[in-house]
């Protein structure tokens, strides 16, 4: 589960056209956290979730959509 959210939060970024440190500011979080999520090294809690999903325009299932 960990990568294929790595892989949709990845996608949708560079979709989007934003960078690690753009998305972060946009969505209220730190720069690493995404990094670290993206690397698959960490798994968000539900609040980070919404935050980037609403900084993208997506809804959160659609993070964690298989």
């Amino acid at each position: 589960m960990r990568n294929e959210l790595a892989d949709r939060l990845f996608t949708l970024r560079s979709k989007h056209d934003l960078s690690q440190a753009s998305l972060a500011e946009l969505a209220g979080i730190d720069r690493k956290t995404i990094n670290r999520i993206e690397n698959g090294h960490f798994s968000p809690a539900l609040d980070t979730l919404v935050r980037l999903s609403s900084a993208l325009g997506v809804t959160p299932s659609s993070l964690l959509k298989a």
